[in-house]
């Protein structure tokens, strides 16, 4: 367990590079690892969440070489081996949901498992949705929670109804092992999707690799041929808008002077939509094609009216940020926030009230009225790297020091962020303790 010890800052200054993408990283592993031929990423981001991906990749037989570079050299199978061992997708979600279908593609029974964190998110929907195309799949306790057993022998094809509204990484899961089916699959969303950039994101891995499908406009039906062949393709992984924003809040409730390379201006990234917020907020932000520089607000603050259900990730940034703003905001599309690594409507509110914001949660909106600073203190990152994100940025505006406890949960996501905000001038230090 580590401790984090964050005091107040005075001004951040300097440049970073962003993280790169998590996503981005994740599907592109996945991608190249059923692909028929070599592929390359290169500036893949190295967290805990990707390694897991990445080892999964391995044990269904993708020879996957870090050169010397950090570039990922990827020979893929578009046949998936059956694993030796159980697949241990450590905390990810990410990598169960995305994995699980292509197991259904091997021949022999494969068992998924996970970190605490992890057993405790659901997978009913993916397996109902696999089961109706003929893969026989169980949670092991029969409750749709990890453990996962996948009997393999591939997709029989056929409707796959799925509701769209609890996680879109469900049907991305379905979109990478439906190409290679027996037959043609159609995923039929049976509630509107949310999170749909995350699901534009899979689709445009999907061309890169040439795979062919049908969506229809209003998202309602997805048209997948089978018997496709995924081919090579070298990616270039371009930076992190999700963990990234969490440098943009520090520089904005700070009014600092914070410029990130690596951020790209036409990103198929849906969470890219924080620079538009942000500046919707009065914060000063230059975009040029490739880096981002970030000021605070001339005259303050603005309070936002914002729906989050497509980028729900922005949650906890958008609080804090929302926590200096002269007035009220409105967080709105907030219920699936209850099925992240912790229930993110409970600990946003639970940490920051801690800290003297002045918020209240419902099971749709989060509403906060701005107040002039926070007061420091202990915190908790409930396990949930994002929650750790957002409270050491709230500690840089709380008066005194605040202690955070938890914060190696930030290695799942971005695991360099305390030593990026310590080289912009915070004061944070970290206490290992035995607990």
């Amino acid at each position: 367990m580590t401790d984090l010890i964050v005091k107040q800052a005075k001004i951040l200054t300097g440049t970073v590079r962003a993280p790169s993408s998590k996503s981005l990283t994740h599907r592109a592993i996945i991608a190249a690892s059923i692909s028929e031929g070599y592929s390359r990423i290169e500036n893949a981001l190295f967290c805990d969440d990707t390694m897991a991906t990445l080892e999964a990749c391995q044990m269904l037989g993708a020879r996957i070489l870090k050169n010397e570079h950090d570039v990922l050299e990827i020979s893929g199978l578009s046949k998936p081996l059956t694993a030796s061992d159980v697949i241990n997708c450590r905390d990810s979600a990410s990598t169960m949901r995305f994995i699980a279908p292509i197991c259904s593609l091997a021949d022999g029974i494969s068992v998924l498992t996970g970190g605490e964190s992890l057993r405790r998110r659901p997978m009913e929907p993916l397996l109902s949705a696999l089961m109706q195309l003929g893969v026989l799949c169980y949670s092991t306790k029969g409750d749709g929670y990890p453990p996962l057993i996948i009997f393999g022998g591939g997709i029989a094809g056929g409707e796959s109804f799925i509701p769209g509204d609890v996680s879109s990484q469900f049907i991305s899961g379905l979109l990478f092992a439906s190409p290679l089916g027996k037959k043609d699959v159609d995923i039929i969303l049976s509630s509107p999707l949310e999170s749909k950039p995350y699901v534009e994101m899979t689709m445009d891995i999907l061309r890169k690799h040439r795979i062919k499908f049908e969506v229809q406009s209003n998202f309602s039906k997805i048209h997948i041929p089978g018997n496709q062949t995924y081919s090579p393709f070298d990616h270039v992984v371009e930076g992190d808008f999700s963990s990234s924003a969490f440098l943009l809040a520090a520089a904005a409730i700070t009014d600092s002077k914070v410029k990130i390379l690596g951020l790209q201006s036409n990103s198929v990234q849906g969470d890219r939509i924080i620079v538009k917020i942000l500046k919707e907020m009065g914060v000063q932000i230059k975009e040029r094609k490739d880096f981002i520089v970030v000021q605070g607000a001339i005259d303050g603050l603005r309070p936002i009216d914002v729906d989050l259900r497509d980028n729900p990730d922005l949650v906890p940034v958008l609080a804090i940020v929302s926590c200096f703003a002269a007035g009220k905001s409105v967080i709105r599309g907030v219920k699936r926030l209850t099925f992240k690594e912790s229930n993110r409507e409970a600990t946003v509110f639970e940490e920051l009230t801690k800290m003297g914001a002045k918020i209240n949660a419902s099971k749709e909106i989060i509403e906060i009225e701005g107040v002039r600073t926070l007061r420091g203190g202990e915190l908790d990152s409930h396990g949930d790297h994002r929650i750790a994100m957002m409270c050491i940025v709230a500690a840089l505006r709380a008066a005194g020091k605040t202690t955070i406890r938890g914060v190696e949960y930030i290695n799942k996501s971005y695991p360099n962020f305390v030593k990026d905000l310590a080289s912009l001038g915070a004061e944070v230090n970290e206490r290992k303790l035995n607990r």
